[in-house]
Parts: structure tokens; sequence; C-alpha cells
């Protein structure tokens, strides 16, 4: 590749980023408001939401085909093919954070008019307001490539799964009233959708430390980088 053409390699990659990086930003807002439209019945946050995901997924096509335009055009090596790599993870990620949060919002459609339990909604909000900071934290550590900051996400996805693990017996509580049941049932789905939304923040992490290492890793509860065999 001349100096010109790397130049203008490095230009095209730097954009490409900057576009998969926006999904990131759109992702995490989502999620706080798919959050709040599932937890207060706000159906018209709910039709924001999936309108929010309109625009990633078409980020999202987008970005495969500039990704396939750059690659085939300047058939990058090294460091630079392992950026690439990332970029297209990360933005299937973010596409596949979008669904869920979309997931979450047609929770207020189909729970529209039923009773709420407010014990049930703070332990949703709770979850929402961990895993918000966990998709900044893969954010920032990609940007700064900073495997140790990456390694934290492990610890922070801990007291997700812990309140989706809790969230079963909550629902057995309210059994007694078949409509707050038909509620609260639905409700674990939003519940397992934030659960899966933490698992992809570390998912992100992980991404990262490959970006830095070079290797294909796994981080374990602990934060600890188990190499793939």
């Amino acid at each position: 590749m001349t100096a010109d053409a790397n130049v203008h390699f490095h230009d095209e990659l730097a954009a490409l980023e900057r576009r998969v990086l926006g999904m990131a930003d759109r992702a995490h807002e989502m999620v706080g408001l798919a959050v709040t439209a599932a937890t207060q019945g706000d159906l018209a946050l709910a039709d924001r939401v999936i309108a929010m995901d309109d625009e990633i997924d078409e980020n999202y096509l987008g970005v495969h085909h500039q990704w396939t335009t750059l690659m085939a055009r300047h058939q990058p090596l090294g460091s630079d093919l392992r950026r690439m790599a990332a970029l297209l993870q990360l933005s299937a990620t973010f596409e596949r954070m979008g669904d869920q949060c979309v997931n979450i919002a047609k929770i207020a459609r189909f729970n529209e008019g039923l009773p709420r339990v407010d014990r049930i909604c703070g332990k949703i909000e709770e979850m929402g307001d961990l895993v918000r900071p966990m998709i900044r934290t893969a954010l920032d550590a990609y940007i700064r490539q900073d495997v140790e900051e990456a390694r934290l996400l492990p610890s922070m996805d801990e007291p997700v799964d812990r309140l989706n693990a809790s969230m079963y017996q909550e629902v057995v509580t309210v059994a007694g009233d078949p409509r707050m049941l038909e509620w609260a049932t639905k409700m674990l789905m939003v519940s397992r959708a934030l659960e899966r939304l933490g698992d992809q923040a570390v998912d992100l992490g992980e991404m990262t430390a490959y970006l830095v290492t070079g290797e294909r890793v796994e981080f374990d509860e602990s934060g600890i980088m188990l190499r793939d065999a």
C-alpha cells in the first residue's frame, strides 16, 4: 500500500469507526428509554425506541457495505485487519442491543391496561441503571484501548445477573392475582433482555482485549482473560 493509499485507508477506517460508535451511543440511550417505557407503560416512548432501532438497523447495513468496500479496496493486514474485524463484530453487537431494547419496549404494549407491581418495576429500573454504565464502560475501554477497564465488566455484570435470577420469585409472589401475574410474567422477558444486554457489554470488552492483544479471549467472572484453545 502506497503512502497516499495508506493515509486514505486510515481516514476511511476512522470514518467507519465513528459510524459504529454512533450506533453504540444510540443503543446506550435506548436502554434507558425502553426500561422507562416498560415500567411506566409509556406507549409513545415505546414507539420512539422502535423508531430508533430502525435507525440502528439502517446504520448497521451501511456499516456492512462500507466495511466490505474498504476491505476489498485496501486488503488491510496486521493490526489494521484486527481493527476491521473488531468493528464488524461491534456493529453486529450494537445492532443486537437495539433489538433487545425493542423487545423491552414492546412489553409496554403487551401490558397495556394491566396493574403494575412497584417492587418489580424498581428491580427492572435498577437493572437498567446497572446496564447503561456497562455499555459506557465498554465503549470507553474500546476508545482508549484499555484492557484493564474492559476487565471490570464481568464484576459490573454480576449484580445484573443476580437481579435477573431473583425475578422469578418476585413473579411467584403475585400469583394470586391473574392480571397482575400476567403483567409480571411479561416483565420476566424484560429482565431477561437486560441480562442479555449486560452479557453483550462484556462481549464488547472482550473485543477490546482482542484488538489490543491480538488474541481471542473470554473474561471469567473476576475479569481474568482466558485464551481460546
